[in-house]
């Protein structure tokens, strides 16, 4: 196995890649292959548990809402997956994470992702129930801006409903969510095949995204 952490070759720049076609199907994906018992192993041997930690829930956790690292308990796989391959490519960019990788072997991200997805799904600490411009955003959107209620793809507690709508949000770091918003909203991050997100995000505002992301983080 070839450890990111020790990985001394400078990793070149991604290229510019096409925007994705809004629309654009997503394949349902086959059955997840993985070993989470090797992957536990692998995830300290990699060292993902220095900014995930060892139960998924980021290590930001620890320091209450402004953790910056994005909980991983409980996330659908075949999601991380696809994260993983994105950053390899430069689809998704992050200098860290990209090195991690292209230096891993898939068979070791698999195993790493399975023990990953196999922990209890993240959660937020408190009842995130209240009538807030985030909550009405999140749970019925805003057809006049053209933004569509994230419940649709991302489930009514943010829970998610599938790889191939959309991920786990619930009980996610509200500074990481933030940051993933703002990128999406930049076009910075653009490697969501059907592109509702940067569509979605073009619409929001900062008080908005802040909103949402208080919400999602206590679900």
């Amino acid at each position: 196995m070839c450890s990111w952490a020790q990985a001394a070759a400078p990793v070149a720049k991604a290229g510019k890649t096409s925007k994705p076609t809004q629309g654009q199907p997503v394949p349902a994906p086959a059955a997840f292959k993985g070993d989470p018992v090797s992957g536990k192993e692998k995830a300290e041997a990699e060292r993902c548990f220095e900014c995930h930690s060892q139960d998924g829930q980021g290590q930001g956790h620890a320091n209450g809402p402004e953790g910056k690292f994005a909980k991983l308990a409980g996330q659908f796989p075949e999601y991380m997956l696809k994260q993983l391959q994105d950053l390899k490519s430069g689809k998704r960019k992050h200098d860290q994470m990209a090195i991690m990788a292209r230096s891993v072997e898939e068979e070791d991200q698999r195993d790493i992702i399975a023990y990953f997805a196999s922990l209890p799904r993240m959660k937020g600490e408190g009842g995130g129930g209240a009538d807030t411009p985030g909550s009405k955003l999140f749970q019925q959107g805003d057809p006049a801006r053209g933004i569509l209620a994230c419940a649709s793809c991302h489930g009514e507690r943010g829970q998610g409903v599938g790889f191939a709508q959309g991920p786990v949000l619930g009980g996610q770091e509200w500074k990481y969510l933030e940051k993933q918003l703002q990128d999406w909203r930049s076009g910075f991050r653009h490697n969501d095949p059907s592109g509702v997100m940067n569509s979605v995000s073009k619409a929001l505002t900062d008080a908005e995204i802040q909103s949402l992301t208080d919400y999602l983080a206590v679900q």
